[in-house]
Order: structure tokens, then C-alpha cells, then sequence
């Protein structure tokens, strides 16, 4: 079972998780990270350090969040992988807990 990254992420990125991911099972994308469900070891390490609290186990994604558990595992096909950490947006902290944030999800790398 893999861990998926939702909603709450978006516009906010915060790459905390990736630090401590053993697996390298992260990807970036414009403004969103992602969860590679093929490398993800289901170690628990990455949810406890996640500002956000974006990642769930996918047997626990929220009703509402499910469609993140296959938009993770497309975009990872695509997205490359990130093991370090980068400095979060400026406006990170204003997009946390701010709901509905899939209409601006960028899905295209430049």
C-alpha cells in the first residue's frame, strides 16, 4: 500500500517529506508533489513531516480526496523524482487549508 499526496499540497509544496523518503518515491511537478506508488515502501515517515498534512496512506485518502490516488500514480509517470529539499513557495502559508485547490493544480513541466 502506497502513500498519496492530496489536495491540501497544492500552491503549498512543501518538501519536507522528501528528506526523509527512503524510497525516492516523491516527484515534482510546477506546484504539487507526488507519490510514485510503485517505489513507495509504506515506511510512514513522510505524513509526520508533511506541514500541510497532505499525505494520507491510501487506504485512508478522505471520500472526497480518492481521485488524488490515481492522479498520483499518472503524474509520477511523468514528473521527475525529488530527494532534496527546497524552499517552499512565498505564499505557501496562505494556500494551506485552503480548500478545492485541483483548479490550480499545473499539471505541465517547462
Amino acid at each position: 500500500m502506497a502513500f498519496v499526496v492530496t489536495d491540501n499540497c497544492i500552491q503549498c509544496k512543501y518538501t519536507d517529506c522528501v528528506a526523509v523518503c527512503p524510497a525516492d518515491a516523491f516527484h515534482q511537478g510546477p506546484n504539487f508533489l507526488v507519490i510514485n506508488p510503485d517505489s513507495c515502501i509504506d515506511c510512514d515517515l513522510c505524513p509526520v513531516e508533511c506541514p500541510a498534512e497532505a499525505i494520507y496512506q491510501e487506504d485512508e485518502v478522505p471520500e472526497d480526496q480518492k481521485d488524488f490516488i490515481e492522479l498520483n500514480a499518472e503524474l509520477a509517470k511523468t514528473w521527475p523524482v525529488i530527494t532534496e529539499v527546497i524552499p517552499a513557495p512565498a505564499d505557501a502559508e496562505q494556500w494551506d487549508g485552503v480548500a478545492n485547490k485541483i483548479e490550480n493544480l499545473i499539471i505541465d513541466i517547462e
